[in-house]
């Protein structure tokens, strides 16, 4: 007898467990200063803590994407539920850097376990316009979440509630998502092929996959380079770090949840190179703005950003869609990678701009307003290239259809 697929159920429950995501990376943003201050850490150590949360996305990313279809989604999850828990325990008893750099890494892993489970899971849900629709409504919930996020950690820091007391509040959505999930049936493998871990590896050596897979690494890290630091890089510019963090996503958010027609009518290259636009325009607003206007520069780089991740993710799933769900956990895990790596060089920018600035004189806000639109200003490197690269993406791809395209 053939169950039936709760679809509805299966796509909540995945969106509970990206705000989880979405928490634990806002909340750490949020306490960040506080956990500086508490264990005595350097921003370039605070940027090792960060890229633990980076590293240990892609390991069970690729790791997921490898045995999806022989472990199954619904035990990927129960990894996820089990490593996120490990992961909110060990930070509340960090004694100092270690603890946090490992509590960290088990965060980071179930957050990849996440992604690897639903991103496929989704994929073999629906499909053509449907699965582009879903899959930004999906991934509207990572930036949703952080506006949440953000908002509360800001709310808890005004009002004098210590970190501790911050990270319990990500154990909400964890257990939310897991009872959700309990017992519901999960669907089969919809793309012919794409369960062959061969045809799988055989159709990522395609050039549009290699193609996207360089792009991936330069679309994560002009998105989550400039968020991850708001708190710190922007506390001196006059704007609260995450107030514009919540801005941010907030707009992502809503940017997302229509991005059926925005794709429909731009195509996904389209708005690739135009999100990479706006994305440069943003940073380099940011690197000059004080005051109110860094909440204008928000809204820009939000716009470029926003369609990133789901639209990278949506390409393969149609462009490449024998890549199957080892493809697009592969891509999603390069993107972590790649943030994980530039999370410390971005610090160590901070620290040395910090040096260089004292030296020229500076103290204070100013000292720190000038260290950060320095660093932000060598962020505007990503997206830069970006421009470049989806104007050849773009071009390539004119009269190419999608290898997917009819609905289920």
């Amino acid at each position: 007898m053939t169950q039936t697929i709760n679809k509805g159920a299966l796509f909540n429950a995945s969106c509970l467990a990206l705000i989880t995501t979405a928490f634990t990376f806002a909340i750490r943003a949020g306490i960040l200063p506080q956990l500086g201050e508490e264990f005595g850490l350097s921003a370039e150590q605070l940027g090792f803590i960060n890229s633990m949360w980076f590293l240990g996305f892609p390991i069970s990313m690729i790791l997921g994407g490898l045995f999806y279809h022989t472990v199954g989604p619904k035990n990927i999850m129960t990894i996820a539920f089990i490593t996120h828990t490990l992961g909110i325990l060990l930070t509340l008893y960090a004694g100092g850097y270690t603890t946090l750099l490992i509590s960290t890494l088990f965060i980071g892993f179930g957050n990849g376990c996440t992604e690897a489970a639903c991103n496929p899971m989704i994929a073999d849900m629906y499909s053509g316009t449907t699965l582009n629709k879903m899959l930004n409504r999906f991934h509207m919930w990572f930036p949703g979440g952080i506006v949440l996020g953000s908002l509360i950690s800001k709310f808890m820091t005004d009002f004098g509630m210590g970190w501790e007391a911050q990270i319990w509040v990500m154990m909400i959505p964890t257990v939310a998502y897991a009872v959700l999930f309990f017992g519901k049936t999960f669907p089969k493998p919809a793309v012919e092929g794409s369960t062959s871990i061969a045809s799988n590896l055989k159709a990522m050596v395609s050039p549009v996959y290699l193609f996207l897979f360089v792009c991936m690494a330069f679309t994560a890290i002009s998105e989550f380079g400039p968020q991850q630091w708001a708190n710190i890089v922007l506390s001196s510019t006059g704007a609260s770090g995450m107030l514009i963090l919540a801005l941010t996503t907030g707009v992502m958010a809503v940017g997302r949840f229509f991005a059926g027609p925005v794709v429909g009518k731009l195509g996904q290259t389209g708005v690739l190179l135009g999100g990479a636009i706006f994305a440069t325009v943003g940073i380099y607003m940011f690197s000059v703005v004080t005051g109110p206007m860094a909440y204008v520069a928000a809204v820009v780089f939000a716009i470029g950003v926003c369609y990133f991740w789901p639209v990278m993710i949506g390409s393969v799933a149609q462009r490449v869609p024998l890549s199957g769900a080892l493809g697009m956990s592969i891509l999603g895990g390069l993107g972590m990678f790649s943030t994980a790596i530039f999370q410390p060089i971005i610090g160590s920018w901070i620290d040395s701009s910090r040096i260089s600035q004292a030296a020229a004189g500076l103290t204070g806000d100013a000292l720190e307003l000038a260290a950060g639109q320095e660093t932000l200003q060598k962020m505007l490197l990503f997206p830069g290239l970006l421009i470049v690269l989806f104007i050849i993406f773009f071009i390539w791809q004119k009269n190419s259809k999608p290898a997917v395209s009819a609905a289920h």
